[in-house]
C-alpha cells in the first residue's frame, strides 16, 4: 500500500523514522536531517545502497547501525552500479515467482566525492541503462570524511586542506561542477536540487523522483560545520542563505530539457550578496583580505550571470 508523503507537519510528527538517534553524526551535521527528510518522502518498501562516506561510516560503526530500513553500503564509487543490480535482482526473483508484486523503491546515497568525482563513471551508466533508481546525492562541499580535500562539488574561493588559501591562492580556483545540469543532460526523467532548510519542497521533490518511470536525481545541499568551520547551531541559516545568494538555487528539470524554478528560488526579487554566505564560515575569511578583492568581485559577477542564465532556462524574465 502506497504511503502519502508527509509534507504537513501533523504528518511529519506521525511518520516513523528511517534514521534513528544516536549515530555519531557530527552535531550540526546536515546529513542526518537530509535523510529524515528523504524517510517522510518514503511510499513503502524501499532499499538503500549507499557509498563510503562521512553519512555511512557513522550511521554504521561495526557491529551496530542506525538504519531502520534494508541498506546496503558500498565502495565509494559503485552505488549507482549496485543500485542498478539490486533493481535486477528484483526483476529476476518477481519472474522466478520469489517475489511479491508489490513495488520496491531503491535508492542509492552519495557523498559529493562519490558523486561528482569517483563514482561519477557509475552514476552516467545507471543513468544511460534507464534504471528505476533515485540516487541522491548530499553535498557537503569536500571530502570531508577523508580529510576536507577539495572535490569537484568545492565551490571557487573555498579552502580546503588540498586547496589552502593564502598570499599566493585564493582557495579553488576552479568552478564547481553543474552536477544538476550534466545528470539532466542524460534526457534523465527528473533531476532537482534541495536544501535541508526548505523541508517541504524538499519531501515534494523526492517523492516526485520516487514516483517517475525511470532514473530521477536528487542534489542535497548539506552544510558541514566541522569541515566549513561553521557554528554548529547554524547549518539551516547556512543552507537557507546558499539558495538567497545564489550558490544552490532550487529547480527541477524535466526529461533533460524542461527547466522549472522552485517557489523559495522563484519569490527572490534579487539574490543577496555572496558576503553574507561566505562570512558565516571559516573557509572562506581569506576573501575578505584585500589582496582577494577582484578575485571576490569575479565571483559575485559569476554567481549573477548563472543566476539569470537559470531564470532564461526556466522561463523567467
Amino acid at each position: 500500500m502506497t504511503e502519502p508523503a508527509a509534507l504537513k507537519l501533523k504528518d511529519m510528527l506521525k511518520k516513523q523514522e528511517i534514521l534513528s538517534s544516536g549515530h555519531r553524526m557530527c552535531a550540526g551535521c546536515a546529513a542526518p536531517t537530509i535523510v529524515k527528510l528523504m524517510g517522510m518522502a518514503l511510499r513503502g518498501p524501499t532499499i538503500v545502497c549507499e557509498v563510503t562516506g562521512c553519512l555511512e561510516v557513522a550511521t554504521t560503526i561495526y557491529p551496530f547501525t542506525a538504519w531502520k530500513i534494508p541498506w546496503i553500503h558500498v565502495a565509494f564509487e559503485n552505488a549507482a552500479a549496485v543500485a542498478s543490480g539490486v533493481i535486477e535482482a528484483i526483476e529476476v526473483m518477481r519472474e522466478k515467482g520469489r517475489w511479491s508484486k508489490e513495488h520496491v523503491d531503491v535508492i542509492a546515497i552519495g557523498g559529493d566525492g562519490g558523486t561528482f568525482d569517483i563514482g561519477f563513471g557509475a552514476i552516467s551508466g545507471m543513468l544511460e541503462r534507464g534504471h528505476d533508481v533515485v540516487y541522491m546525492c548530499y553535498d557537503n562541499g569536500a571530502y570531508q570524511n577523508t580529510g576536507i580535500q577539495r572535490s569537484g562539488g568545492t565551490f571557487r574561493g573555498q579552502e580546503t586542506t588540498t586547496s589552502w588559501a593564502g598570499k599566493v591562492s585564493p582557495g579553488k580556483e576552479q568552478r564547481k561542477k553543474p552536477l544538476a545540469e550534466i545528470v539532466a543532460a542524460h534526457r534523465t526523467p527528473y533531476v532537482a536540487t534541495v536544501d535541508p532548510y526548505h523541508h517541504r519542497d524538499f519531501i515534494t521533490k523526492f517523492r516526485k523522483a520516487l514516483e517517475v518511470e525511470g532514473p530521477a536525481f536528487i542534489h542535497a545541499f548539506s552544510p558541514c560545520p566541522r569541515g566549513w568551520r561553521s557554528q554548529t547551531g547554524k547549518s539551516m541559516e547556512i543552507a537557507k542563505l546558499a539558495v538567497e545568494v545564489g550558490l544552490h538555487p532550487l529547480y527541477e528539470i524535466f526529461n533533460g530539457t524542461e527547466y522549472k524554478m522552485s517557489g523559495p528560488s522563484r519569490r527572490l526579487k534579487e539574490l543577496r550578496p555572496l558576503d553574507d554566505y561566505w562570512k558565516t564560515q571559516g573557509q572562506f575569511k581569506h576573501l575578505f583580505k584585500p589582496e582577494w578583492a577582484d578575485f571576490k568581485r569575479g565571483l559575485q559577477e559569476q554567481v549573477n550571470d548563472d543566476w539569470e542564465i537559470l531564470k532564461k532556462k526556466c522561463g523567467i524574465e
